[in-house]
């Protein structure tokens, strides 16, 4: 199978929004929740909020580590560059989050700092290696997909006693995200269901969802990519909901299981602690919700090395909805700087410069022109 073309068929797309259509209680609505910024963007690519139900509603989630970062964290970053004259290396949609006063580090790269894209942290090891009289620091974040290799390149340096190299570690943790978001007192949420993250999944599996059900009495169904994915999960939710079940499946068995990736869990157990608690735009503070470097690779550790972690997380710009549309509360378009000085071209908020983040996924398939235009948007049918 090529796993693509399978769960891409226009017939079999047909049949199961029929089959949510009848499923889908018209008395009541359901308001699923996809927390992954990847599970937006294949929603409205494909079409598919247009083949469900009136009352079955999406509501984009803080599935965009990018865009959860807060404006703190980047200008911590812009410091290391300012302050101490480091190589820093990050991937591409950190370069244009804004920091403070609306900075970012591809303004800092413009104005002579040695910022680079790096596509993995291969290359910032081989940057590292090439700049040996040159402090380098990979700028690491992502949620608990992209920290396996990470901590590859944290064992790797203390393997080879590659002193110039260190990590600014923020990777954060989906499950703490989830319950800040139900236990949430800034701003009323109501969410039916979740759609759980896939990529995530592949690596701690599907039994950290658990409490979601138990706790908080909420269904939550891992979801695969690909429409027939979405639609699939979203029948199952919609089943769970009318049957006041409220358990964890899996429909992305094929990628899956209940245990996740073994491996890759005890290498970042190895390298990582879980902090006390960490900053989430939209969400504040959220315990044990991010990842921290053990004293063990402390040498390697950014935030150990060097002194500019304090000055605090200023607001987000003004009239900026980002921290809302996070947690589910607002949609893009209810953001008065949307298309209105906000664009991808130029960014005012983090949502719209990442590539996972809603407001960029409603300007790129056009959400907020209704109705025509969307109509010309790629669909699955």
């Amino acid at each position: 199978m090529r796993y693509v073309d399978e769960f891409r068929q226009a017939h079999l797309a047909r049949g199961l929004a029929g089959a949510i259509a009848r499923e889908a209680d018209p008395e009541r609505q359901y308001r699923l929740m996809e927390f992954c910024g990847g599970h937006t963007h294949a929603i409205f690519r494909h079409g598919i909020q247009d083949l469900m139900p009136e009352n079955v509603h999406f509501l984009h989630g803080p599935g965009c580590p990018v865009c959860v970062l807060p404006m703190g964290r980047v200008d911590h970053a812009i410091q290391l560059v300012e302050r101490h004259d480091v190589i820093l290396c990050t991937y591409g949609d950190m370069l244009r989050v804004p920091g403070r006063g609306r900075g970012t580090l591809l303004k800092i790269k413009a104005e002579g700092g040695d910022v680079r894209m790096v596509y993995s942290t291969l290359d910032a090891l081989r940057i590292a290696r090439d700049n040996p009289r040159r402090e380098v620091v990979f700028f690491a974040i992502g949620f608990e997909t992209t920290a396996p290799a990470t901590a590859v390149a944290l064992s790797q340096a203390r393997a080879e006693g590659l002193e110039n190299f260190s990590v600014f570690c923020n990777h954060v943790l989906t499950p703490a995200a989830m319950r800040g978001l139900l236990a949430s007192s800034s701003g009323p949420v109501s969410i039916d269901g979740f759609l759980g993250p896939a990529h995530v999944s592949a690596i701690i599996g599907s039994r950290p969802y658990e409490f979601v059900a138990r706790e908080f009495r909420r269904p939550v169904v891992i979801a695969g990519f690909e429409p027939l994915d979405i639609m699939q999960s979203v029948f199952m939710l919609v089943r769970q909901l009318n049957a006041g079940r409220h358990e964890v499946e899996n429909e992305y068995t094929r990628v899956v299981t209940r245990e996740g990736n073994a491996k890759a869990q005890a290498l970042v157990s190895e390298v990582f602690g879980v902090r006390h608690a960490f900053e989430w735009r939209g969400l504040g503070q959220v315990p044990r919700s991010a990842l921290r470097i053990k004293e063990g690779y402390g040498a390697h550790d950014a935030e150990r090395r060097f002194t500019v972690f304090s000055r605090g997380n200023p607001p987000d710009a003004r009239g900026c909805e980002c921290p809302s549309i996070l947690r589910g509360v607002k949609k893009p378009t209810d953001c008065k700087l949307f298309g209105r000085g906000c664009s991808p071209d130029h960014p005012i908020g983090a949502c719209m410069v990442s590539s996972e983040g809603a407001c960029a996924a409603y300007w790129r398939y056009r959400r907020f022109r209704r109705p025509s235009v969307v109509a010309e948007s790629p669909a699955v049918l």
